[in-house]
């Protein structure tokens, strides 16, 4: 789906993106919608006061559908703002908008129905080479009903989190767990359709052979980045650096600091990212620039080449020589 663009009075103008529109309609949520209008109208400048005297609701509504906007990924929610949001919300009766925390026989009763969960079970368990535990089962049921991710995105869920598990963790199958909070970010992202989600695990594939190259750049070899060198590869990537230039940049913090620091490189990559300097062959002819600037600044200010005579030179050589001819 394109974007949508939305022309308010005062010609002022939001944009709702195909994927915050394809959340909204999934959530079937009127009240959320309402409210996520209501916060770009007002830019997000607006108290949970003003919203519910513009919108005509109470606080408590305003709340429920805040929490909505916020297990949607499109509104953020601090600890605090969460805790008052659940005062609010019980305070008027609404529900409570969370992860639901399902049963044993709600689990057992989908299964009983014959319906796609089932498969989805089975289908697991062959994958897995186990049998589920009954929290591993309620762990998958709500993948399959809070998340609503369809049964062959799920299964090429599986699939993904089991390749990558055997990768990075030894060989061994990866947790129910660690399934489910990769569900929660293809939730996110809005991977509702095998068409997404192939898309998604190309864009992945993108990204894991770019830090490959990155890992190289930067000589770490033996072990995989930490959480927080991860960050800072990706952020790098999204500039749009090429390894070259990160390991030029490497290059430069051993010089300067004596040894690995990633804070350091990313230092030098955002003050090149900031004069649009993104490869190697871009840092070069700025050198190469900066260097050709500083050759002709230690230079005669005068532009003058060595050898040569200046004005004041030619000057001066006339008058002996006028001086001559008079004698």
């Amino acid at each position: 789906m394109s974007d949508i663009k939305i022309t308010l009075p005062g010609s002022e103008t939001v944009t709702l993106t195909g994927q915050t529109i394809d959340k909204l309609i999934r959530a079937g949520d009127g009240d959320a919608a309402l409210l996520y209008l209501y916060i770009l109208r007002t830019r997000g400048h607006s108290t949970d006061s003003e919203a519910a005297i513009a919108l005509n609701k109470g606080k408590g509504w305003v709340a429920s559908a805040m929490a909505v906007l916020s297990r949607l990924g499109l509104a953020l929610l601090d600890d605090d703002t969460k805790a008052g949001a659940r005062s609010e919300i019980a305070a008027s009766g609404a529900p409570v908008e969370e992860p639901r925390q399902y049963t044993q026989d709600e689990v057992l009763g989908a299964i009983a129905k014959g319906s796609d969960f089932k498969i989805v079970i089975d289908e697991t368990q062959r994958r897995l080479g186990k049998k589920l535990s009954p929290d591993d089962m309620i762990r998958l049921y709500g993948i399959y009903d809070y998340l609503r991710l369809p049964p062959e995105v799920i299964l090429l869920l599986i699939t993904h989190c089991i390749k990558e598990s055997r990768t990075t963790g030894g060989g061994r199958a990866p947790s129910i767990r660690y399934i489910e909070k990769a569900a929660f970010t293809w939730e996110r992202e809005g991977v509702f359709s095998i068409e997404k989600a192939e898309e998604y695990l190309k864009s992945l594939e993108i990204k894991k052979s770019a830090r490959g190259e990155i890992k190289r750049a930067l000589q770490i070899r033996n072990r995989e980045f930490s959480a927080s060198e991860k960050q800072f590869v990706d952020d790098w990537i999204k500039m749009g650096f090429a390894p070259d230039a990160i390991a030029i940049a490497y290059d430069r913090t051993v010089i300067s600091t004596g040894g690995f620091s990633m804070p350091y490189i990313d230092k030098i990559l955002k003050r090149w990212h900031s004069k649009g300097l993104h490869t190697a062959k871009q840092v070069a002819e700025q050198d190469g620039a900066r260097n050709k600037k500083n050759t002709q600044t230690r230079a005669d200010p005068s532009g003058q080449k060595h050898g040569e005579p200046n004005q004041q030179d030619m000057e001066r050589m006339t008058r002996i020589l006028n001086k001559i001819k008079e004698e």
